[in-house]
């Protein structure tokens, strides 16, 4: 069995031939064992070498790489970008390692993902299992950006059907505010009429409230998309009686303990309200509506603009929604909507019918005048004399005489 360019056989303690595999890149000289007695399969594999050092990536490094690596490059790129879904990135992280171990990265394939979603989908629920997916795809691409990788695996689509559509009438509002207690009641109202987040009202601070501008203020970076928010609550009147009143109990708490209070919404104590779970459920639950997230407040307030005819473009500078395609799952059209646009609906084509009647009647009395008329002229009812047809005649065809001309 003779040898070859870049590819020779070599024996074995127990007398069996393996082929390996030989190639250079920038004056180095690379050897490798094909593992296999076929010298197709090392000329295959010499040939997928040479492929990878084209494109800049030492073939022999990718599948050496392990799962680890590859994890350690999706926490550095989260920490990098100062990304706030970091500790959603490590849970991540960790279900996919409790299923692929420390392996190579080469043992991922897309079969094997595949095993991966299905077994996860029977214990987790499609959302969970796309966000781990996510993880993995966005370290694969990393490691190929880096030249680490020459290509990732491909990814099956996971359907998620988790869209809320959860909101609050007015009335289901006020009786959730009527077993909230004092503290948290001001929090619940400012979200319902805002649609900020929960961790955006909790972390409001006095120094973002302007009373001379009348408007309220989200820092750059405080936000979930990083941008910063203005809102006019001057123009709210309800809003604007809500930040003075809590102005004014917040000054109270601050001369009986004699501390500066930096934070909007607070407890008795004046510290910072760090969580309403608890009491949020409890009051849902008395109120009559178990089940409601915090969450639905911001569906709430956007129903709200969207009922009051606030542009859309406005109502998504207000309450920090990025893109219409979000916002649009946000603007919850319930059964009472509907029945109310069918009555709008119903009450137009009354008026219009209403008014085509009243023409019609406008235009027979108009006729029944002019027939009366014509019967009490002379020679009413002697018919005229029959000659012959009157021709009316196009200027065109008329004769023409030049004037001055004979």
């Amino acid at each position: 069995m003779s040898a070859e360019r870049g590819v020779y056989p070599r024996q074995k303690k127990d007398g069996s031939l393996v082929w390996w595999i030989v190639y250079h890149h920038r004056g180095q000289r690379f050897r490798e064992s094909s593992h296999s007695a076929n010298p197709e399969v090392a000329r295959r594999l010499r040939q997928k070498r040479l492929t990878a050092l084209e494109r800049g990536i030492n073939g022999r490094d990718a599948d050496r790489m392990r799962f680890d690596a590859l994890s350690a490059l999706l926490i550095a790129d989260y920490k990098v970008r100062q990304r706030k879904s970091l500790d959603r990135a490590k849970l991540s992280l960790s279900h996919l390692r409790r299923h692929f171990g420390n392996c190579r990265v080469s043992a991922i394939t897309p079969s094997a993902i595949k095993a991966y979603v299905s077994e996860r989908l029977e214990t987790a629920k499609p959302a969970s299992v796309q966000l781990e997916c996510a993880a993995l795809k966005r370290a694969f691409n990393l490691a190929v950006k880096d030249g680490l990788l020459a290509t990732r695996p491909a990814f099956p689509t996971i359907a998620v059907h988790n869209v809320r559509t959860g909101f609050l009438e007015q009335a289901q509002l006020q009786a959730v505010l009527d077993n909230l207690g004092p503290e948290v009641q001001p929090v619940v109202r400012f979200a319902s009429l805002t649609g900020w987040r929960k961790s955006e009202v909790l972390g409001l601070q006095w120094r973002q409230v302007d009373f001379g501008a009348g408007v309220v203020r989200l820092d750059v970076g405080a936000t979930k998309n990083g941008e910063g928010r203005v809102f006019p609550f001057a123009a709210l009147p309800e809003l604007d009686e809500l930040l003075n009143a809590q102005r004014e109990r917040t000054s109270a708490v601050e001369r009986h303990r004699g501390q500066v209070i930096p934070h909007v919404f607070h407890r008795r104590d004046g510290g910072p309200i760090l969580s309403l779970d608890h009491a949020w459920a409890s009051a849902c639950r008395r109120a009559g509506v178990p089940g409601r997230l915090f969450h639905d407040l911001r569906r709430t307030a956007v129903r709200s603009f969207e009922r009051a005819g606030v542009p859309r473009a406005v109502a998504m500078r207000l309450s920090g929604h990025k893109t219409e395609a979000i916002y649009r799952r946000y603007a919850i059209v319930s059964e009472s909507d509907l029945a109310e646009g069918v009555q709008r609906l119903a009450q137009a084509r009354t008026a219009t019918q209403t008014a085509t009647r009243t023409v019609r009647a406008a235009a027979g009395g108009l006729d029944e005048s002019h027939n009366s008329l014509q019967d009490n002229m002379p020679g009413a009812g002697v018919e005229p004399a029959r000659g012959f047809p009157r021709r009316i005649l196009s200027p065109s065809r008329l004769p023409f005489r030049h004037p001055g001309i004979d």
